[in-house]
């Protein structure tokens, strides 16, 4: 007999069986000092944003009356929201980054399989609360990339944030 009766039902090559849920993705911040990366408490939603500019290439002579358009500069950016949890050192970095107008190291995990997805500088440009009435106090963030947005799936990055289970030696930096 095959694997799975040749995969007749349960087929673990689909895509269905390989997507990503959003609950295992986690952006994370190292310290001003680099030596702890910390996952930004709180989080409930993660957006990253990739775009480009286009620059129009369209002359007299572009053929059958269609603009023509090229690549130009590239720029990424993160929105991440939650539950504000003000005594974290996380939001206290945030919180300074913004102040100070410094940059911050950013990392994006994929806790379930503990490799990182992305890293590189950003900028905080919005950092909101929110007190509503009827609801828990809850934190909006705005960061902007600063150089390119890196690829970490085959870079071996994997050093996980404090606090999360992933990392049981706070503390800990793995050695090569």
């Amino acid at each position: 007999m095959s694997n799975f009766e040749n995969n007749m039902y349960c087929d673990f090559e689909s895509n269905g069986a390989k997507a990503v849920a959003g609950k295992d993705i986690l952006l994370a911040i190292y310290n001003s000092t680099g030596e702890r990366l910390l996952a930004v408490s709180g989080q409930q939603g993660l957006t990253i944003n990739r775009s480009s500019e286009s620059i129009e290439v369209t002359s007299k002579d572009t053929k059958g009356g269609w603009k023509s358009k090229i690549s130009g500069m590239k720029e990424w950016s993160i929105d991440n929201d939650g539950l504000y949890v003000p005594n974290d050192e996380t939001h206290r970095e945030l919180g300074k980054a913004y102040n100070d107008s410094e940059l911050v190291c950013i990392k994006i995990i994929n806790m379930k399989t503990k490799k990182g997805m992305f890293g590189g500088l950003a900028v905080v440009t919005d950092y909101s609360l929110e007190a509503p009435f009827d609801a828990a106090m809850t934190y909006s963030i705005s960061l902007e990339g600063n150089g390119p947005l890196v690829d970490l799936t085959d870079e071996g990055a994997d050093e996980m944030p404090e606090g999360t289970g992933a990392n049981p030696d706070p503390g800990n930096t793995p050695t090569t």
